[in-house]
């Protein structure tokens, strides 16, 4: 069975296919993306403007274009903060729906954080112990810990690197003054919820689930997406600590010849390693693994999950968004079948908090 999923960041929009079985790991077969940040096109007031949600809706377009022409049978579409906090957020995703037909799911923080936890807890199995997951977005930091398949906690907090960036960061290379306030900022935003997770224990295991973590570890010394998802990969806090020392008296043009830094994250890669020095510092975790599943991988897992309980492609329980949905208008010039448009019940942290 070929299920996809359609993630709206707020970096990347992203359609990823995979072929997936009971019983078995789901496998790649397919990817569509293009960097969008939808955070660049927000106006004064928070709103999305025009011009980024043509940007989008274009992509939505080709993304069910491109689910349908490589035959997915089902297709999971939903968005994070970049929608979810913009002032006309609701009016977005009705623009999107009316033009596209597709519904894009919302997912709360606390909803990514447990869907990402659990992809991570499924790549590293039981034997894993407590886990604690990071993963750094474009507009939030969400953090995850737990014993069990879901968290015991999750938590988002407005720490992305790209809002960082976009608040703090002004000039290139920035100023001695905006780094050190912005350190203060994220430790400042951290202290409760780093005193929170305490209490429920410490981790076997800290996993990094973004490409800002993955990037972060490139630059590190970790070995290329090319080697594959089995090579294992670290980052230590100590050359996490000596790289963002450097990459802060860097231009972003000077960025781009790091390993790892592409063009679209080359300006908010060192927002991405002040909150990840400061994370594992006020954790106190000397190091991390980085974990080549996460948000995306955990929605395809929990829809396999339903499929095999409910029995083939059963419509969501979601009131108003499972089951098919029309074709969108792109669909009648590319002579394939759409794949059923499905939501799924995000199940959350015992815990939560946005």
């Amino acid at each position: 069975m070929r299920l996809g999923v359609l993630d709206i960041g707020s970096n990347t929009v992203h359609l990823l296919l995979v072929d997936a079985h009971p019983g078995a790991r789901p496998v790649a077969f397919a990817s569509h993306k293009r960097p969008l940040s939808l955070v660049q096109f927000l106006d004064a007031d928070g709103n999305i403007n025009d011009a980024g949600q043509h940007e989008l809706i274009e992509f939505v377009l080709e993304a069910w274009e491109f689910a349908a022409r490589h035959k997915a049978e089902d297709l999971l579409a939903f968005c994070t903060s970049a929608i979810r906090e913009a002032t006309n957020g609701v009016e977005v995703l009705a623009r999107v729906k009316h033009e596209t037909t597709v519904t894009l799911q919302e997912l709360t923080g606390s909803e990514e954080a447990s869907m990402t936890f659990f992809a991570v807890r499924r790549w590293y199995g039981w034997g894993a112990g407590p886990i604690l997951d990071l993963d750094i977005g474009g507009g939030s930091f969400e953090m995850a810990f737990g014993q069990d398949e879901l968290p015991e906690l999750a938590v988002s907090v407005p720490l992305g690197a790209s809002r960082l960036t976009r608040d703090w960061l002004h000039n290139d290379p920035p100023t001695a003054k905006s780094v050190k306030e912005l350190r203060k900022y994220i430790r400042h935003t951290l202290k409760p919820v780093v005193r929170e997770f305490k209490q429920l224990g410490r981790a076997n295991l800290v996993a990094g689930t973004s490409k800002t973590f993955r990037s972060l570890a490139r630059i590190a010394g970790a070995a290329p997406s090319g080697a594959g998802p089995y090579v294992k990969r670290e980052l230590h806090a100590t050359d996490l600590g000596l790289w963002a020392q450097r990459i802060s008296a860097m231009t972003v043009e000077d960025r781009l010849y790091l390993p790892g830094v592409s063009d679209a994250r080359a300006r908010q890669i060192l927002a991405g390693a002040l909150v990840a020095e400061a994370a594992l510092e006020m954790f106190e975790f000397a190091s991390m693994e980085i974990c080549p599943w996460a948000l995306r991988e955990g929605l395809i897992l929990r829809r396999l999950d339903q499929l095999i309980f409910d029995g083939p492609l059963a419509p969501a329980p979601h009131v108003g968004l499972g089951g098919a949905v029309p074709v969108p208008r792109v669909g009648a010039n590319t002579g394939t079948a759409a794949p059923a448009a499905v939501s799924i019940p995000i199940p959350t942290a015992g815990r939560q908090a946005n």
